[in-house]
């Protein structure tokens, strides 16, 4: 298989095990694999894991275990993310994480004190990579051009999570992951800015796993669902994910 036709993510047998007190929680992924370009959704409850999981895909959550878990940008050799893990390369994780992966939180998640434009570029500028073209195109794709010189304080949270769509596209990552981007909206809004972050990552080529509760949307997209299932035994609860 070649680099460029190789899924962006391949997992197998890759477990996280957390142990609070007496609860315990394990996430299991016996195997995923999340073709390139697209819109996948990754749907549950809340508390199923779907926001351990993508902490698990973007590269700030170690494995407890795994066979097998790569990360192909289509143009480098895939990054194999469980050796990184088990040697502790927490360098190269980072610069991993900079260069080819872009996070949308709930809440943008923006620096306060940092403007709208300064936020959008942030991204780019931590991977050495600023395109101030690309930059452009995605402040007015996303209808951002008079908010550029405000603080994130002055903004709707509708606005605010359009802001954090064009910071984590803004450095061309491989892959965008969404945690619930649409939480905290209203409907109207909420459809406006899922639109604008689907539209935009096909518009693209970036991969979007778009983290959401709300099944009605995702299968009337017709896109892929990552599913899980969710099980409790004594004290454990075991979430299972797979494409």
């Amino acid at each position: 298989m070649t680099v460029a036709g190789a899924p962006v993510y391949a997992l197998r047998d890759v477990m996280v095990r957390r142990v609070s007190g007496p609860a315990v929680f394990e996430l299991h992924v016996p195997e995923l694999t999340v073709a390139r370009g697209g819109v996948v959704f990754l749907i549950g409850p809340s508390g199923s894991g779907k926001s351990t999981l993508l902490d698990l895909l973007a590269g700030t959550l170690a494995p407890s275990r795994a066979a097998a878990f790569t990360l192909n940008d289509g143009v480098n050799p895939p990054a194999d993310l469980a050796a990184l893990w088990r040697g502790r390369r927490l360098d190269a994780l980072a610069e991993l994480r900079a260069r080819h992966i872009g996070y949308v939180l709930q809440t943008g998640g923006l620096l306060p004190y940092l403007s709208v434009a300064e936020n959008i570029a942030l991204t780019a500028r931590i991977a050495g990579q600023v395109d101030r073209g690309h930059v452009a195109g995605l402040v007015e794709r996303l209808g951002l051009g008079r908010l550029a010189g405000l603080l994130p304080g002055r903004l709707s949270v509708g606005e605010r999570q359009r802001v954090a769509i064009a910071r984590a596209l803004a450095h061309r990552p491989a892959v965008v992951l969404a945690d619930e981007p649409t939480a905290s909206l209203d409907p109207p809004t909420a459809d406006r800015v899922f639109g604008l972050l689907v539209e935009t990552a096909e518009r693209l080529g970036v991969t979007a796993i778009i983290a959401s509760h709300d099944w009605s949307r995702a299968e009337a997209s017709g896109r892929p669902v990552i599913r899980h299932a969710l099980e409790r035994e004594g004290g454990v609860v075991r979430a299972t994910f797979r494409s």
